[in-house]
């Protein structure tokens, strides 16, 4: 079978994702699926639409060499709602930058998608937040798929271990290190670096924005603990009620006295269910060598649920040698939902 594919962003995500597809290619064919892509979308490289193929190395060729991509259109598009309606895609990716506030303009993305009757897989965590019955609601209606499993972890599957590997469970809390961006500058600075330094190495592979407030700040981890809330514990909130508190006011001071201590700080997110409210966490907090959090050192995060069945339950996504977390999991997060929707 095959599926025509349209990207809605092209950043280190998607691009990763596109370059995934290709190595990946000779193994989907032999399980009788084949792919192309007919639309992509940029924030400020410009838009291409062909529904017989996009030549996608030369896409990533150009983009990589900071050039435009319309001249690989076949049809003038000049934005990204156009490039869904005009590629004639099976399925849609959305990968366009979060916005916590709103969730715009993603949202209008996956309704036009579904609408068209395209699968949408998103690494989008606005799109779930402020979106998640309405779209799972309309995908259901259409008989298609909304998928967005790497909106959390990136590859680590969390949203379909939960719901698929303890049915009926009643899930108590939530507790982990969600940010990987924090996590890594917390872990530089403990060996000495500064946080300015810190954040430029984040930055220079690809982990962290020009502008990093939505890491540093918390709200990429507060929107994440949105997004599981929103799913997991039925209870819809935003990353505003989360209220969270970044990592700007750690100091090296503050670093180097809980080191002596054997302890070490941690961006710490966590969700628990009192009574029928859900309170919300996202905070620097101390850890010592007896939490779980502990270890996960650099780019590694991970998860914890707390059940009435199982006491605790964890999911860790740790770095690897060589690789720095970001990009490469969060886009087999998306090629492991197109995977499970073609099969």
């Amino acid at each position: 079978m095959h599926y025509k594919l349209a990207l809605i962003g092209f950043g280190n995500v998607a691009r990763s994702l596109a370059k995934l597809f290709l190595r990946k290619e000779d193994l989907l064919k032999q399980q009788g699926i084949t792919f192309s892509f007919t639309g992509i979308s940029t924030g400020s490289h410009g838009f291409a639409v062909n529904p017989d193929g996009l030549d996608i190395q030369k896409a990533l060729e150009l983009i990589e060499s900071g050039n435009d991509i319309s001249s690989l259109s076949t049809t003038l598009v000049k934005d990204s709602l156009s490039v869904i309606q005009n590629s004639q895609a099976d399925i849609m990716f959305e990968n366009s930058p979060v916005n916590t506030q709103t969730g715009q303009p993603a949202l209008d993305h996956v309704h036009m998608a579904l609408n068209l009757n395209m699968h949408v897989i998103t690494a989008n965590k606005g799109t779930v937040v402020y979106g998640y019955r309405e779209l799972t609601a309309l995908a259901a209606s259409k008989n298609r798929k909304f998928k967005f499993e790497a909106t959390v972890l990136g590859g680590a599957p969390v949203f379909s271990v939960f719901r698929e590997a303890f049915p009926l469970a009643e899930l108590f809390s939530i507790n982990g290190i969600f940010n990987a961006t924090t996590n890594i500058i917390l872990s530089r600075m403990e060996t000495g670096e500064t946080y300015d330094d810190a954040v430029k190495y984040c930055q220079s592979i690809g982990v962290a924005e020009t502008d990093p407030a939505n890491d540093v700040d918390g709200w990429d981890a507060a929107i994440k603990v949105a997004a599981l809330v929103t799913v997991l514990m039925d209870t819809p909130i935003t990353p505003q009620q989360v209220n969270p508190t970044g990592i700007r006011g750690i100091t090296p001071e503050m670093i180097a006295q809980a080191k002596a201590e054997g302890k070490r700080y941690k961006l710490v997110c966590s969700a628990e269910q009192v009574g029928d409210q859900v309170t919300t966490s996202v905070a620097p907090q101390l850890v010592d060598s007896t939490s779980p959090l502990y270890g996960m050192m650099n780019s590694s995060t991970g998860i914890t649920f707390r059940t009435d069945v199982i006491l605790d339950y964890s999911i860790i996504e740790t770095e690897r040698e060589g690789m720095q977390g970001g990009p490469v999991e969060t886009a087999y997060g998306l090629f492991a939902d197109f995977v499970n929707i073609v099969k």
